[in-house]
């Protein structure tokens, strides 16, 4: 499902925000109390011990392990999706809903109606003729009617991505419902993501991000023994669900960001797919390599929207000048989110780090406190730069003028990318 070109018009006019500006930044450290604290109070996320968490790399470690899950339900499965297209996988996972809803599961399915708008009637025929309930988040028509005065948010998207199984496991990163997805990351045309699955009291946090958007899309609130159940420890490892919803006035992905930026004091890794990063945040990380911080940046070496990757680049200058190394991997299409501060902590998710995932859209990470994880994440980020190749200040001077073209014609709706 398309949209015609006159919405896009309207959305550009209606639809721009930005974050509050942040003028000073305390002086806080990765892994001291106050961090924590600090980290809390501007996240409004509480930090919980007791979990298990699996690092899965690509469709070839994510999908199978989904399917899994899903298929072995008993009471309820909660299911948000920003991006949902026809193929395979997008077939297999409708009718493990089904399935599942055949067996007497309450399956909740939530799609964003813009980045789901083209799935295949079909498949969401297979969901609910299976029995699960599907609903699209902040729809502006219906049978084919435009309503007018929901234009007005319809540019505010949710684009979190959460899977949450019998209220227990729980599920979240970067990834798409699309055969793009599939395969290992190294192969053109199947896109390279990163993503968790969650055991532990932190999941009740992520079946907290799925009811606070069902409930605006649908006026249902869930809730419940097999929603929220008693969730004990299962393992060693401290976690935190940090939501936005920029909508309500709240930014907390760009603050879970800049404050572990700036309390940074030996390695920032940051992989990204859209990178467009505001004064602050470019100042942040500036900073962090004048003070003696290795700041590394991993992008995409191409991406689905050349006008996002033009503009993208476009930022590239005054951070190689301030001592950043910024990497494009060549591999496949970069799609994971995650950083690594000082080896110890880590978020992945489905925020981008550009004024739409800061400032307009609903967003989801995970953060883990926790050095086992934080350094296979590290393992990760040297095995993509296998495949990437290091962006020097010479190169980006000498890019194209075609490039430099579309810069300045971009300027104008970059807040919008």
């Amino acid at each position: 499902m398309k949209r015609s070109p006159w919405l896009f018009a309207i959305l550009l006019s209606v639809g721009c925000a930005n974050v509050l500006a942040v003028r000073e930044i305390p002086e806080i450290v990765v892994g001291e109390p106050s961090f924590f604290r600090t980290i809390e109070a501007h996240t409004d996320a509480p930090i919980v011990a007791g979990n298990r968490i699996e690092v899965l790399l690509n469709g070839d470690e994510t999908f199978p392990t989904m399917l899994r899950d899903i298929r072995a339900a008993k009471s309820t499965i909660t299911f948000a999706q920003y991006f949902y297209e026809g193929g395979s996988i997008a077939r297999d996972i409708a009718q493990a809903f089904a399935e599942r809803c055949r067996a007497g599961v309450k399956v909740n399915v939530l799609l964003d109606d813009y980045g789901a708008g083209s799935v295949p009637a079909d498949i969401i025929d297979i969901m609910k003729q299976g029995g699960c309930e599907v609903e699209y988040f902040r729809r502006v028509d219906a049978a084919g009617i435009v309503f007018p005065w929901k234009l007005l948010r319809y540019d505010y998207r949710s684009h979190r991505r959460v899977l949450v199984i019998d209220g227990k496991i729980g599920f979240t990163g970067g990834y798409g419902i699309s055969d793009a997805w599939t395969g290992d990351g190294r192969t053109p045309d199947h896109w390279r993501d990163t993503n968790v699955r969650i055991e532990g009291p932190v999941v009740i946090f992520l079946q907290a991000a799925f009811a606070e958007s069902w409930l605006e899309a649908t006026g249902i609130a869930i809730g419940g023994e097999n929603y929220f159940p008693r969730l004990n420890p299962v393992g060693n490892i401290t976690g935190q669900i940090v939501k936005s919803s920029p909508t309500g006035g709240s930014f907390q992905n760009y603050m879970l960001f800049l404050l572990s930026i700036n309390s940074a004091k030996k390695s920032i890794l940051i992989t990204n797919p859209y990178f467009m990063p505001d004064d602050v945040m470019t100042e942040a990380l500036v900073k962090a390599a004048g003070r003696g911080v290795s700041v590394e940046i991993l992008l995409p070496g191409e991406i689905d929207s050349q006008i996002t990757y033009t503009v993208s680049r476009s930022h590239y200058g005054p951070l190689l000048l301030g001592g950043v190394h910024i990497y494009e991997y060549k591999a496949s299409l970069l799609h994971a989110k995650t950083i690594v501060v000082d080896g110890v902590w880590s978020t992945i998710g489905s925020t981008n780090f550009d004024n739409r995932s800061f400032a307009l859209n609903q967003e989801i990470n995970l953060t883990i406190y926790n050095r086992e994880v934080a350094q296979r994440l590290e393992r990760i980020f040297a095995d993509d730069l296998k495949y990437s190749e290091p962006i020097s200040y010479e190169q980006w001077q000498s890019r194209s003028l075609f490039e430099r073209v579309m810069e300045i014609f971009a300027f104008p709706i970059k807040e919008q990318l």
